[in-house]
Order: C-alpha cells, then sequence, then structure tokens
C-alpha cells in the first residue's frame, strides 16, 4: 500500500468518530439541550448494563473455540501487556505533570486503555482489501484478521472493566484511604506488652475493610458478559444452538449482535456531549494531555515492537504475518471509547476526559498511518 492510501485508511475510522462527536457535541449546546447532563447519564446507564456487555458478547461468542483460544493464547497476555505497561507509564505521567488528584485515575486510564475495538475493526479490513497488502488473499486476510480484532476486543473489554474500572475507581478518590481510627498503631511498637492489642485492632479494621469491598465493581456487566460467550463459545452443544446461520436460537445471538452495533456510537455521543463542558474550561493542563499522546503514541508501540519481536525469536507466536501485525496493532491505538462511560459512572472527571480523547483521536491519524507502515514492512 502507498503511504497515501495507507494515510486515508487509517483516517477513516477517527473522522467517523470525530463527526459522531461533533454531533453529540451540538446535541448538547445550551440552545438544543437535547444531550444534557441528565440525558447523557441515563444515556451511559444503558451502555453500560445493556449495550457494552452485548458487544463484548457477541463478539467473543461468534470467535472463540478450544482450537482458536489454543493458537491465539499469546493474544490475551499480549492485551493484558498492554495495559500494565501502559497503566505504569500513566503513573510516571503523573509524577511528572503532577495533575490535580481526581485526574490521576483518568490520566493512567487513558494511558492503559486502548482502543481495541472499532479501530482495528475498520482499519483490518481495509488493508487486508487494498491491493499490494503483504497479507496475501483478501478474503481470508479479512475473515482471520476479523477474528484476532473480535478477540482482541473482547480481552480489552474485560480488562477495561476489571483491571481499568478499579484502578481509576481507586485513583479518583481525592483523599487517601485512612484505616483505623484516629490513633496511629507505629510499625515497631515501643512496649511488648503492646503487640497483642495491636494486632487485634489492625485485624479489626481489616476486616471492616473488606466488608466495604464492593464484588460488584469487579464483575461489571461486561465481565459477566465475557464469561458467558466464552462457555458459549467453548461447550459445543451451547454453540451449535446459538451461534451460526442453522442454530435454532440463532434469533438470541442476533439479537445480542443487533444490542452491540448500537455501542461505539452512543458511546462516542455521550464523550460529545461532555466536551462541550470540557471546552468550557475544564482546567486541564496541555502537558497532561501531551504525556497521554506521547505513551499513547511514542512509548507503547515502541515497547510493543520489543515485546512481539521477542515472543516471535523465542518461539511464543506463529510466523503468520497478520498474527503478528493484531499485536502490534494493539499498542498503537488512541485510548478506548468506554473511559468515558467510566467516568461519567464515577459522576467526576467527564469533561477533562472528553479533551483528552478528543485530542488523542485527532492525532491518531497520523499514529495510525506511519506504526502501520512500518508494522506491515516488520513482519512482511
Amino acid at each position: 500500500m502507498k503511504l497515501l492510501d495507507l494515510f486515508i485508511t487509517s483516517s477513516i475510522p477517527v473522522g467517523k468518530i470525530l463527526v459522531i462527536t461533533g454531533i453529540g457535541f451540538y446535541l448538547a449546546l445550551d440552545r438544543v439541550n437535547i444531550l444534557n447532563q441528565d440525558a447523557r447519564k441515563q444515556l451511559n446507564n444503558i451502555v453500560f448494563y445493556v449495550f457494552s456487555p452485548s458487544l463484548v458478547a457477541s463478539s467473543l461468542a461468534e470467535t472463540i473455540t478450544y482450537k482458536s483460544l489454543v493458537k491465539m493464547w499469546f493474544m490475551p497476555l499480549n492485551v493484558l501487556l498492554t495495559f500494565i505497561i501502559g497503566s505504569f507509564l500513566g503513573w510516571i505521567v503523573i509524577k511528572i505533570t503532577k495533575p490535580p488528584s481526581h485526574l490521576r485515575g483518568i490520566i493512567v486510564g487513558c494511558c492503559a486503555a486502548g482502543n481495541l475495538g472499532n479501530m482495528p475493526l475498520i482499519i483490518i479490513p481495509a488493508i487486508c482489501n487494498e491491493k499490494g497488502s503483504p497479507f496475501g488473499d483478501p478474503e481470508t486476510c479479512e475473515k482471520y484478521g476479523l477474528s484476532y480484532v473480535a478477540l482482541s476486543m473482547a480481552i480489552g473489554s474485560i480488562c477495561i472493566w476489571t483491571y481499568v474500572y478499579n484502578l481509576m475507581r481507586v485513583l479518583a478518590r481525592e483523599t487517601p484511604i485512612i484505616i483505623g481510627t484516629s490513633s496511629t498503631v507505629p510499625l515497631i511498637p515501643t512496649k511488648v506488652t503492646q503487640v497483642d492489642e495491636q494486632v487485634s485492632h489492625s485485624v479489626t479494621t481489616l476486616c471492616s475493610a473488606a466488608e466495604n469491598i464492593n464484588l460488584g465493581t469487579i464483575f461489571a456487566p461486561s465481565t459477566i458478559a465475557a464469561l458467558i460467550a466464552l462457555g458459549i463459545g467453548l461447550i459445543p452443544t451451547l454453540r451449535k444452538l446459538l451461534i451460526g446461520n442453522t442454530a435454532p436460537l440463532r434469533v438470541i445471538e442476533d439479537s445480542v449482535s443487533l444490542l452491540g452495533e448500537g455501542t461505539i456510537p452512543l458511546l462516542t455521543l455521550i464523550i460529545g456531549g461532555n466536551l462541550l463542558k470540557g471546552l468550557r474550561g475544564s482546567g486541564m493542563h496541555k502537558s497532561v494531555i501531551m504525556g497521554v499522546v506521547v505513551v499513547r503514541y511514542l512509548f507503547l508501540p515502541i515497547i510493543g515492537v520489543l515485546i512481539v519481536q521477542g515472543a516471535h525469536h523465542l518461539g511464543l507466536i506463529t510466523s503468520e504475518p497478520l498474527y503478528q501485525f493484531v499485536l502490534l496493532l494493539q499498542y498503537v491505538v488512541p485510548p478506548a471509547m468506554n473511559l468515558g462511560t467510566i467516568t461519567q459512572l464515577f459522576g467526576s472527571g467527564e469533561s477533562e476526559c472528553s479533551v483528552i480523547l478528543f485530542w488523542s483521536y485527532a492525532l491518531a491519524s497520523v499514529s495510525l498511518t506511519l506504526w502501520p507502515t512500518f508494522f506491515m514492512w516488520l513482519v512482511a
């Protein structure tokens, strides 16, 4: 593919997101007042409980089988590495920029969680169908490419709603958690007679803190949907009942897929509505935006190349160029749109998150042109 053709290809998904963001921005204007704060909150709840789980369930159930899981075993690990490394780099951004405490979770989330859904879903078929693509027959390329992307999207969603969701929830707290009463327990007791009392006090407070843990924040609807879809995909009897054109209960799978298709447009509209408040004055420092952009479009791709090439050298992944390309692409995508949903659920930082997402996607065309060009040269 020529550089100009690749630039146009990579610009298409970014352009779609920016256009829908603009529509959401317009609907949130005071004189229009269709997508006001209450409307965005209600839409966000629908996305959280209905649309997002449907997207995860449909994409995972259709593509996952025992055979494919064995073949692509490294992909879940690779996705997890993008989240862990991204969150570590986000922590470095926090240390350098010193943002307000309520923005810490947003920064780490934007650095950790990439858009593993609609961006690759558009980029992979476009690259497969272009003349001169290094991935062979367009039909075969698109078939396997979309299966890789579907698993990537499902695993990414699980990581977002388990790892990133709870990480952002903890970091968003403006004051540190204080365990215990007003009296503090020294690390090294000054008197031996105080040991039993202090141990008893510590155990009591730890048990009290454990009772306050809400398991609902760990098992979010999308996580539950992924687990159910995993069971359907791996159990042949259930798969034959629900998945495929000849399945007796295919209407269920078709309905879930139909709901899932509405996830990205709704998420993008909500982000556009939140962007209005952000542009009016979110207090977002340019250094924070720059830090997130540098992490996602410079450091993560470089680290990704080292990890994927190292895994190939050690024989952990096959030599299939398309598979390696999808693994590399996971390190270069912009932040996940679900981050807007998470901040909306928390009721804090929605506008700041929208500003970061806006600028990240505005600059994504350059990154999604240069890096994939290099990746295709690397794996071909």
